[in-house]
């Protein structure tokens, strides 16, 4: 089997003053593949972002972008290896700067990785890339003088220009409206589709992550409760944190969605037994006592104790 673009290993991380966020984490992309990652606020999915960009240290374990260690390197090392995975925010205004036009904004990657391109060519490419991500004759304009669908398309084109193998989207349309997002969405799926981009898409909207992704990771509390293809794991959900994300989507007919009964377990709650449990209406004396594992059944891995039974 070919090596994956991004292979993650036992990766726990967190922050000095707030204990740990991640725990245990493990799944891999391959090429030419989208991964999608739900959860409710506050489990842990922007801080997974960041880490495996480098911007967060690992406090164990292991990410590999194509066989590379990208955690615990040099300054010069995580360079070099920026170049090869990328990560778009989700305020795409306050990721770009203001003082640069988006010209500016395009080319300065170039610089700093392609010191040796020639002026001539990396106009040519900036060029390319404001038209190839819709934003032809803009190169001129500040992202105050964008909307905010065309300073995502900006970022975007930013973070592509390097032709990376691997690209992060951390709810990158969730500020924008729903025609800008239906837009936003189709451009990656294009992009991606031409490039053999891989991609890890990070959302709270389920319906956009089963649009643009072909498989999915369940976050609770900093843990993955459920994976496993997109189709099968909304179409069949095992683990009851999964199955009430999928009951409180919004209805065509209007009627009101279920809600989760109480409050989410912050992202590296700790403690004995599933940090699900409290909110759990299936949950029994076991589940209150000791954490489950993944296991597989059948296309999925599911942490629940009871997830043959319900």
């Amino acid at each position: 089997m070919s090596t994956p673009v991004l292979a993650v290993r036992k990766l726990s991380a967190g922050y000095p003053r707030g204990g740990a966020v991640l725990h245990d984490i493990g799944f891999d992309v391959a090429a030419g593949t989208a991964l999608g990652v739900v959860g409710e606020s506050g489990c842990g999915k922007t801080t997974l972002a960041r880490v495996l960009a480098g911007l967060l240290p690992a406090a164990a374990g292991e990410v590999l972008c194509e066989g590379r260690p990208v955690c615990r390197r040099t300054l010069a090392e995580r360079r070099t290896a920026a170049a090869r995975l990328q990560l778009v925010f989700q305020d795409p205004l306050a990721a770009l700067n203001p003082r640069q036009t988006a010209a500016a904004s395009l080319a300065e990657p170039l610089s700093i990785h392609q010191p040796g391109l020639p002026p001539a060519a990396r106009h040519t490419r900036v060029a390319e890339w404001l038209a190839r991500v819709g934003l032809p004759g803009l190169g001129n304009r500040y992202p105050h003088e964008l909307s905010g669908g065309q300073c995502q398309r900006l970022a975007i084109a930013r973070a592509l220009i390097l032709e990376p193998a691997l690209l992060i989207c951390d709810e990158p349309v969730s500020a924008l409206d729903v025609s800008i997002q239906a837009q936003i969405l189709a451009l990656l799926a294009e992009l991606q589709q031409a490039t053999g981009l891989a991609l890890l898409f990070i959302a709270h909207d389920l319906a956009v992550v089963r649009r643009l992704c072909r498989e999915v990771l369940v976050l609770y509390a900093g843990r993955i409760v459920e994976s496993g293809p997109v189709e099968t794991v909304f179409t069949t959900p095992r683990h009851p944190y999964t199955r009430a994300l999928l009951a409180a989507v919004p209805r065509p007919d209007g009627e009101l969605p279920a809600g989760l009964p109480g409050a989410p377990a912050p992202a590296g709650a700790g403690g004995p037994g599933c940090p699900f449990a409290p909110r759990c209406r299936f949950v029994v004396e076991r589940c209150k006592l000791e954490g489950p594992a993944l296991q597989t059944l059948g296309l999925q891995q599911v942490a629940c104790h009871r997830a043959t039974e319900i």
